[in-house]
């Protein structure tokens, strides 16, 4: 089947949905291959009901008629098409193959064929819609509107169009902002997971760089504009992501790379078979026969046959299994991958902060219990992500929290709250132990305890009981649980350990990789240079497969020559961009498929050569001998039928486990 590429997407942002509402998506009817490929089948299976049912020819008859006009008219208009243009391709090939077998009375394997064709023609586009339809809706995470300050002070609402380079706008809590730039005033926590993958939010103050499409926490902020709309980092990522969509060239299958050649040959052998014995005086009828059984035994049917059955075994093997493969091709150049480059946040983690460390400071008269007890009992009314690893640690210990009084919270420092008549506050180490009350010494241990956790990959967190510091809790990311045996699965097959590329800090970077058995890292990354690192690898001549799962990933999935995203906390554009989606998370089928792949390329190379083999035989014994045309067509559909089955064998469980193990 041809290969589409991305549509570019509409360029006037006005015409797409506001932010808050849904994205289109493309309806599977109401592309018109899935119509025509949907009846092709549906008339197929009454066709076959009625033919093995023995029912008489004219009722079976007229709708394997039909299923060849509802299934073939569109590859065969393509390949006249094609025709035009001096271009013999397979897919007309495949129809007149499959009208031939009708015209010898094997309606129903040339029927089968049309409706293969006709479905795989149908996903292949329904993919295409669907990652057009993503790209469209991923400029929704920036908003319509924004707040521009005017020059005495006041807001206007404006499109963010309209907004000009050294604009100062004005972010509310719980806003996401409409422009990339600089925060001139005010203090927030902005969840910025959309483009730089860190799965906190990050403290923002004066300043620091912002991005368009980001949600601003509990803080305001004035923020001057740096780039126009066109350029901001969303929008760059929309185009990263239909340019490599547009240009990216998936292997093609074996059967197409010979496509013309075989085509041709066929056409002319056929010929010549008819014509030459006539120029030699042979009857009309003997060299009509003879052309005729040569046609059959020398139709491509076992060669496409080959290909299918084990790359469509493989990806329904691996979907009951939690790996949703987007097409044939995609199997075929998983088997290719020889590097592999993971997104970390929400890939070789969790993708959820959790509590890995209480550390009471000596002197404070507390233990680990009582300091995580005050700090979760003050943090609870608290949704910033930080507060939540520390109250759901209280719970799964059993711990029984207080009431807390006089909740306040000061984005980029931290809360404050009364619990049991004391003020407890939490929060970053560099702004609560300059204003603790206590002794050098005490801050001294506070701060190099912080010090030893931030440079351990987590983010301290210290705890202060009446303006004295009482003690520090460390949170951080965690590796997934397979984490360490699939980067070991992974580095086995492809020779290579796996090269990490995150947006996150290098330290936490450099602490899970080092766990997971990773050396090479790239950390504090954006989209563009996580594409750059994909393509410095595949300069060098590497089929890199990448791994990840958030929307700053999406153009890295694209560019790659195969990507997998991770579905469940995957977002829609990364999924769509995938080339398959990983449904239940669990990243040890990573290396699996790809080994089922590997297996399935095998399986289509034993296929080859049992059909070439066949058609060999066969054509020279109608060319050197008489092959009767009965005995023809039975070779003709035994080495068909031997093929398929060979290539069903992917189906069975066991080659599931052979392929993980």
């Amino acid at each position: 089947m041809s290969t589409s590429t991305l549509a570019p997407s509409s360029s006037g942002r006005g015409t797409l949905p506001r932010e808050g509402t849904a994205p289109r998506r493309t309806r599977v009817l109401a592309l018109p291959e899935a119509r025509w490929a949907l009846a092709a089948l549906v008339l197929f299976l009454a066709a076959l009901s009625l033919h093995l049912a023995s029912a008489p020819a004219w009722t079976w008859g007229p709708l394997y008629a039909l299923t060849y006009g509802a299934g073939g008219w569109e590859p065969g208009w393509a390949g006249l098409l094609a025709l035009r243009d001096k271009v013999l391709d397979v897919d007309l090939l495949m129809v007149l193959a499959a009208l031939g077998a009708a015209a010898i009375g094997q309606a129903m394997d040339g029927a089968l064929l049309i409706v293969i064709f006709a479905t795989s023609g149908a996903l292949e586009a329904l993919a295409t819609a669907r990652t057009a339809d993503s790209v469209r809706g991923l400029l929704d995470l920036a908003p319509v509107t924004a707040t521009r300050l005017t020059a005495a002070g006041e807001g206007e609402r404006v499109a963010v169009e309209a907004l000009n380079v050294g604009d100062t706008i004005l972010v509310r809590p719980g806003e996401r902002l409409g422009a990339d730039g600089r925060v001139l005033d005010g203090a927030s926590d902005v969840d910025q997971a959309t483009i730089t993958g860190e799965p906190l939010p990050v403290a923002k103050a004066e300043g620091n760089e912002v991005f368009a499409g980001t949600l601003n926490g509990t803080g305001v902020l004035r923020v001057r504009v740096g780039r126009d709309a066109s350029d901001s980092v969303i929008a760059r990522i929309v185009r990263m992501v239909e340019e490599a969509s547009g240009t990216k060239a998936p292997t093609q299958l074996f059967i197409e790379k010979v496509e013309q050649r075989y085509s041709l040959g066929m056409v002319a052998a056929t010929l010549a078979v008819f014509l030459v014995p006539l120029a030699f005086g042979a009857a009309l009828s003997g060299s009509l026969l003879r052309a005729m059984t040569f046609m059959i035994v020398a139709s491509p049917c076992a060669v496409v046959l080959a290909t299918m059955p084990p790359l469509l075994s493989a990806i329904a093997n691996a979907g009951r299994h939690g790996v949703l493969v987007k097409s044939a091709v995609v199997m075929e150049r998983l088997g290719e991958t020889d590097a592999v480059a993971l997104d970390k946040t929400g890939t070789l983690t969790e993708g959820t902060p959790r509590l890995t460390d209480i550390r009471p400071l000596t002197g404070s008269g507390l233990d680990e219990t009582e300091l995580l007890t005050l700090a979760a009992a003050a943090e609870h009314p608290s949704e910033h992500p930080l507060a939540r690893a520390v109250v759901e640690a209280a719970r799964d210990r059993g711990l029984a929290l207080p009431d807390a009084q006089e909740f306040t919270s000061a984005p980029g420092v931290g809360i404050t709250a009364t619990v049991g008549g004391r003020e407890i506050t939490a929060g970053a180490p560099a702004r609560l132990l300059a204003g603790a009350r206590a002794d050098d010494a005490l801050s001294a241990r506070a701060a190099a305890v912080a010090r030893e956790l931030e440079d351990g990959g987590r983010t301290a967190v210290v705890v202060t009981v009446d303006g004295v510091p009482a003690g520090l809790l460390g949170i951080a990311d965690r590796l997934r649980a397979d984490a360490g045996a699939s980067v070991s699965g992974l580095t086995d097959l492809v020779g290579s350990a796996p090269l990490l590329v995150t947006g996150d800090n290098p330290r936490a970077a450099a602490r899970l990789a080092a766990e997971a058995g990773i050396d090479d890292v790239r950390a504090a990354l954006l989209p563009e240079h996580k594409v750059a690192a994909v393509q410095e690898l595949q300069e060098s001549g590497r089929k890199v497969l990448f791994v990840g799962d958030g929307v700053n990933d999406a153009p890295a999935l694209a560019a790659a020559h195969t990507g997998i995203a991770m579905g469940r906390a995957g977002s829609d554009l990364a999924l769509e961009a995938a080339d398959a989606v990983v449904v239940r998370d669990e990243l040890r089928t990573v290396p699996s498929v790809i080994a089922l792949s590997r297996r399935a390329r095998r399986l289509v190379v034993q296929n080859l050569v049992i059909a070439g083999v066949f058609i060999a035989g066969l054509v020279a014994w109608d060319l050197i001998g008489t092959l009767p045309l009965p005995l023809g067509v039975a070779g003709h559909e035994g080495s068909t039928v031997i093929v398929g089955l060979n290539g069903l064998r992917l189906l069975r469980e066991s080659a599931w486990q052979r392929a993980a193990g």
